[in-house]
């Protein structure tokens, strides 16, 4: 009897495919699986976290490498870590939703209070009304209504989704020196895409540049514009949908300090300016509320 083998071959790396999301597997456990009733508990155990150590390669803008950085960020370790950055894309995308979709039914649609034709003697089907569902022009059977499809999700989660997600792209990632002044006088997509070839970046491939925001000049911007997969990104306008989208992704220095600032390790300092613009905002409130109970009193005495 003949026996057939396949052979599957390797994909290329994409999101899924990086080692931050393969589960190491230990020898210890064993292949049978017995019943525990207390297993079926739900247990909260806090979240975990791990570091992502890499050293990632520096470019000049003609191509060659000057140095090497390194980007020492979170990442949730491998048993969590799909499960964390589809929660944090799938509350971007739903929360993106406008949920304005509006039908109305049959009792809504004006019109048809008369019935068309007489019940018998007509040889056509019974007929009640002309809004039915049945016809057109008639009401929708449990169409959409306008609903708020607004998910929330903690802010750690959704800053370690984001983490997690630059980490697995680390293997695909390159840092390239300051370039806003080599694009002077007339903005020119031909020379950005030379550009994009000395790094070593193929135009018809997705590419994401995360640059500072004083990085992005006006002909950066224009030279840059008319490149379809390419998306140009700034620390205020950084996603998970544009990460996990990227086929490469392109890192200046102003970038990689602030990932390392942003979420590394030592990443308090962000936490406790948001603490503050927090509490002053909170402050500010009370004090306009107390100002305009004290007017109203006055109003009152007087």
């Amino acid at each position: 009897m003949a026996t057939f083998t396949t052979t599957i071959q390797p994909s290329s790396l994409s999101f899924f495919s990086s080692s931050i999301f393969l589960p190491k597997l230990s020898s210890s456990s064993s292949s049978s699986l017995t019943f525990r009733p207390n297993s079926l508990k739900t247990q909260t155990k806090p979240l975990s976290v791990t570091s992502e150590l890499a050293t990632i390669p520096v470019l000049s803008f003609t191509g060659d490498k000057i140095g090497e950085t390194q980007l020492d960020i979170k990442a949730a370790p491998p048993d969590t870590a799909r499960a964390v950055v589809h929660r944090g894309i799938i509350t971007d995308l739903q929360n993106k939703r406008r949920g304005t979709a509006s039908t109305l039914t049959r009792a809504e649609v004006r019109g048809g209070g008369k019935k068309p034709y007489p019940q018998k003697k007509t040889g056509r089907a019974r007929r009640g009304s002309t809004r039915t569902p049945l016809r057109p022009g008639g009401g929708v059977v449990f169409g959409p209504k306008p609903r708020d499809w607004t998910i929330k999700i903690n802010r750690k989660e959704k800053r370690l989704a984001i983490s997690t997600a630059i980490a697995s792209a680390l293997i695909n990632t390159i840092v390239v020196e300051d370039f806003m002044n080599k694009f002077e006088g007339k903005p020119k997509t031909k020379e950005f895409i030379a550009a994009m070839k000395r790094w070593g970046l193929d135009p018809k491939e997705k590419s994401l540049f995360l640059m500072g925001e004083e990085e992005v000049t006006d002909n950066v911007r224009l030279s840059s514009r008319n490149i379809g997969t390419l998306k140009m990104l700034t620390p205020r306008t950084l996603n998970l949908f544009d990460i996990l989208n990227a086929d490469k992704l392109v890192l200046t220095p102003a970038a990689v300090e602030y990932l390392n600032a942003r979420y590394g390790v030592n990443n308090s300092a962000y936490d406790d300016d948001e603490e503050e613009e927090e509490e002053e905002e909170y402050e500010g409130e009370g004090e306009g509320e107390e100002g305009q109970g004290t007017e109203a009193d006055e109003n009152t005495n007087a």
